[in-house]
């Protein structure tokens, strides 16, 4: 968020600043001091491609709302690879996460629907009821826990496939996670804050319950 500072100038205050109008206050940041985890999420379900996956571009049939932990172990195993180190998963838990919990602060309306996220690409591929034990337990572990701004905000974690069997650099530097990359990271030993902490930079773990 940007910042905008008052200058401090030497001399007399004219007449004109002192009637310029009072610049408006800014809307309250939403932090995990001010903001409770949501206990649901709206979930915006498209249309099948001719392949019967849901497709990003298809039509918006009807908005699904879902308990926002199970969204969240709905998601991860089809983002995540559920046979990954336990780190890796739960660097991914942590971000979708933290995506989802942004985007139900940021809703859209589409075709006449409101919603927080779609069940495709567009935001993350959820499938009802796909949640896998390892998925499960690394969205459990991570529960009491955000990954935030210093001064709290709650933002977005962006994430990316990545190359396989590479620490991914260019995602660190476009404050990315690569997926490929986590479960890279994993196998050196790192855990799964310290992969959290080399994709995004300035920002650090918050517990909140």
């Amino acid at each position: 968020m940007k910042r905008h500072y008052a200058l401090a100038v030497a001399g007399a205050v004219t007449a004109a600043t002192c009637l310029s109008p009072m610049p408006k206050a800014q809307a309250q940041i939403a932090t995990v001091y001010n903001t409770s985890e949501p206990p649901t999420i709206r979930v915006a379900i498209r249309g099948l491609n001719p392949w019967g996956e849901p497709d990003p571009r298809g039509r918006v049939m009807w908005v699904q709302n879902v308990p926002f932990n199970q969204y969240c172990e709905d998601v991860l195993p089809n983002e995540w690879i559920p046979s990954w180190d336990v780190d890796a998963l739960k660097a991914g838990a942590m971000a979708i996460k933290m995506f989802a919990w942004y985007h139900h602060l940021h809703p859209v309306t589409i075709d006449g629907f409101t919603f927080d996220v779609d069940n495709t690409t567009n935001f993350q591929t959820f499938e009802y009821l796909s949640r896998q034990p390892e998925t499960t337990a690394a969205v459990n572990a991570i529960r009491n826990f955000a990954y935030v701004k210093p001064n709290g905000e709650i933002i977005e974690l962006n994430y990316r496939a990545g190359d396989k069997d590479s620490p991914n650099w260019q995602y660190r530097n476009a404050q990315k996670m690569a997926q490929w990359g986590s479960e890279f990271w994993a196998k050196q030993g790192r855990t799964y804050v310290q992969i959290l902490q080399f994709y995004y930079m300035d920002r650090r773990l918050q517990q909140y319950r």
